[in-house]
């Protein structure tokens, strides 16, 4: 019921409409004042899914958005937790019409952002004058704001979120997760391309997200100084990252290997697909790639822990301040880089199992040595069970 429709255009990039094919006034107001605000067109799609999501729930249980109370707002967010994932069969399947759920819950992370877009979208229209909403469905959780504001707080320890939505659920920390070495050595060498190599090269050295790295021209490469420019995803500024040399030698076989087949100029893509008609490489494209890559080397490593990778690299090297690595990372507080100064699953398991084989190895030189002079060995024997000497 109802869609969440790209026009193409730089006013309106994204429109939700209803069953009838109408578009849902309420929500392009919000998606205009989301475009003011300086947004971007991929954040006024992510908030665009959320908001289908919910005009969905209010169009199968015939309800208006305007009537909404805290009773559908919490059966929503029930909803989200208990029924599931719907389960969207494959487009070439005869039947594509029929969704099932699928029983698996939608994750925490999900709900949260689900919560904080739908309080959001009730607030701005509880701003305007002469709006038909008199409440707002998703509200505060007022409960934490009881006694005195920062009370026992531990002065080493963040804030609290004292604006938490009512109904938002506690998302678990999440370690990034980063590819160990030994995987990220036999995904390389399953590579099927030098476009590929150098990809994932760049990828791994810079440390750019996915969309960031696929925005990079032609004119935005230096080899001399080895770096790459990319568009910043929340800011939209230019910014040149520094690169492995690994990464200009495979991406310069790639320009060898294209000669003659892509268009060149300054202001023309860097990537580009390696079948006709050739393309400009889109995020999906390379995110497929990447999984067949993992399917053929059998791990299930993400495009985006390339990111992570590189992020563990430079904080791990004690020579490279993290006020570096924030940098080249492109993160706004010092706090969310600080993140990678936590130890990796593999590394934790391997040195605490070391750990372990030490103190069998420990243990087991104390019980084969003589005891010291003076001891009866009668008395260890009562002490320890048997004579081990």
């Amino acid at each position: 019921m109802g869609a969440l429709v790209a026009t193409g255009s730089q006013w309106e990039p994204y429109r939700l409409v209803d069953p009838d094919g109408i578009p849902v006034e309420a929500v392009a107001s919000y998606f205009r004042d989301l475009q003011a605000a300086g947004r971007s067109q991929a954040t006024v799609r992510s908030y665009g899914l959320d908001l289908l999501r919910w005009f969905r729930f209010l169009w199968a249980i015939d309800m208006s958005w305007e009537r909404a109370t805290r009773v559908e707002a919490r059966d929503f967010c029930r909803w989200l937790l208990v029924a599931g994932k719907p389960t969207r069969p494959h487009w070439r399947s005869a039947d594509s019409s029929s969704q099932t759920s699928s029983g698996e819950p939608y994750a925490a992370s999900v709900r949260a952002h689900s919560e904080t877009v739908l309080r959001c979208f009730y607030g701005f229209h509880l701003g305007i004058d002469g709006s038909p909403i008199l409440m707002n469905p998703f509200p505060l959780d007022r409960s934490r704001h009881g006694g005195r504001a920062y009370a026992h707080h531990n002065p080493m320890e963040p804030f609290p979120n004292e604006r938490a939505g009512l109904y938002r659920p506690r998302v678990p920390k999440r370690v990034p997760r980063s590819i160990p070495d030994e995987e990220f050595n036999e995904i390389f060498a399953r590579l099927p391309s030098h476009r590929d190599r150098a990809l994932v090269a760049c990828y791994v050295s810079t440390g750019a997200r996915a969309s960031e790295l696929l925005s990079t021209m032609q004119g935005g490469v230096d080899p001399g100084r080895q770096l790459i420019s990319v568009v910043r995803k929340g800011t939209g500024e230019l910014q040149e990252l520094p690169a492995s040399t690994d990464a200009f030698v495979w991406l310069r076989l790639y320009q060898v290997e294209m000669d003659g087949l892509i268009p060149k100029g300054r202001r023309l893509p860097l990537w580009w697909t390696l079948r006709r008609p050739f393309r400009p490489l889109t995020y999906h494209a390379a995110h497929r790639m990447f999984e067949r890559v993992n399917d053929a080397a059998g791990t299930s490593a993400r495009l985006h822990a390339l990111r992570h990778t590189a992020a563990y690299r430079m904080a791990e090297d004690p020579g490279l301040p993290l006020t570096d690595v924030q940098f080249v990372l492109g993160h706004a507080h010092l706090t969310t880089t600080q993140i990678y100064l936590t130890p990796r699953k593999e590394d934790v398991i391997r040195r605490v199992l070391a750990h372990h084989a030490e103190q069998t190895r420990q243990s087991a030189a104390r019980t084969l040595a003589p005891p010291a002079p003076g001891y009866r060995p009668e008395s260890l024997d009562v002490l320890f069970g048997s004579r081990a000497w």
